[in-house]
């Protein structure tokens, strides 16, 4: 009985946090195959580790079917938090593009580019005038339109850019991954595609990204030779090591968090055909022809903390701005206009 009840138990934490990882499907597409699969799995997730947890502590004593049953919620609680952002990342709701450029007065050209593992990126060519070529990324779980406002303010300052789809978003093609791990990949066709521009200099060329563009556009600049400025707003991490900094800052809560960030990763690892990247901290130490500005969002400790760890690497190459009042990369909502001077003049200066 009790050996059945704990097969019951694990099969039913396993199902509760495959649910909670798909469950990204339901909130933003409704009704499909995997938000039903979701909300199916949550239910028999949690019968099946209710009803083996009690097979286990069947005929126990009462203080220890109450601390049996507090430690299978912990149990529970512990698989979710490992499992399911693994499960989140790499199996992303669809989305779609929802502006244009044209919404916003700006000329472009609709592209779609091939990567160099045969994987087709859509995206938008805006031209400019100041000899200057920026790629644009967007955050995970998001499409090429919602960076067209920090596009709009670039475009006026005479950059040409290109806002591209990541892999498995919006129109693009292939497989999502929401940590970025094939950033990499999807910025070195973009940066080729604005070095055969006519109005870009293959000299000056940068990358704007946000979120998991931001963390992107760090890491890309460690291998790609013709990335000489990266702006990245909200970035924190993409990988365990990347959350080295967490003991140092709050103790054995941050040791505890690095340890589940270890286990977070390596179910992750599993998931994908992508093995995790170099750090973002080693990206800015092996980028040494590059300059970066790091947005944090003063609303967001984690991305202040992240933010000066990343910029030890490289203190005469890194600059940081702290946006005070700002939620996850809200600098231009917050601040519109001293986001546009600093960027701008970073990017003038960076790229000169």
């Amino acid at each position: 009985m009790r050996v059945r009840g704990a097969l019951l138990a694990v099969f039913g934490m396993l199902a509760v946090a495959v649910g909670v990882g798909l469950l990204p499907h339901l909130v933003k597409n409704g009704v499909s195959f995997a938000s039903v699969l979701s909300a199916l799995l949550l239910i028999v997730g949690l019968t099946s580790t209710i009803i083996g947890g009690r097979d286990v502590l069947h005929d126990r004593r009462a203080t220890v079917r109450v601390s049996g049953g507090l430690t299978i919620v912990v149990l529970l609680a512990l698989v979710v938090w490992v499992i399911s952002p693994g499960i989140a990342a790499t199996h992303v709701p669809s989305t779609q593009i929802t502006t244009t450029p044209a919404d916003l007065d700006l000329d472009f050209n609709s592209v779609r580019l091939t990567t160099s593992d045969d994987v087709e990126l859509a995206g938008w060519y805006v031209p400019g005038t100041n000899g200057a070529g920026l790629v644009i990324r967007h955050g995970a779980g998001s499409t090429r339109s919602s960076v067209l406002d920090q596009a709009a303010v670039l475009a006026a300052a005479g950059y040409s850019l290109l806002l591209l789809d990541a892999r498995g978003h919006g129109d693009s093609s292939g497989v999502a991954m929401d940590f970025g791990w094939f950033g990499d990949l999807d910025i070195a066709v973009g940066t080729d595609f604005l070095a055969d521009q006519p109005e870009v200099d293959p000299g000056r060329i940068g990358v704007v990204g946000l979120s998991m563009g931001g963390e992107e556009a760090i890491g890309a600049a460690a291998g790609n030779v013709m990335i000489r400025a990266i702006v990245a707003e909200g970035a924190t991490g993409r990988q365990a090591d990347d959350k080295e900094w967490m003991s140092d800052v709050y103790g054995w809560r941050g040791w505890l968090q690095e340890q589940i960030e270890d286990l977070q990763f390596a179910v992750t690892d599993l998931l994908t055909g992508s093995s995790p990247p170099t750090t973002l901290r080693s990206a800015v130490a092996d980028a040494a022809a590059t300059r970066f500005l790091l947005i944090a969002a003063g609303d967001v400790d984690d991305e202040i903390h992240a933010a000066a760890y990343i910029r030890s690497a490289a203190d005469d190459r890194v600059e940081v701005w702290t946006v005070p009042g700002a939620d996850h990369t809200g600098g231009l909502d917050t601040e519109p206009d001293e986001w546009a001077d600093r960027v701008i003049g970073f990017l003038d200066d960076a790229l000169s």
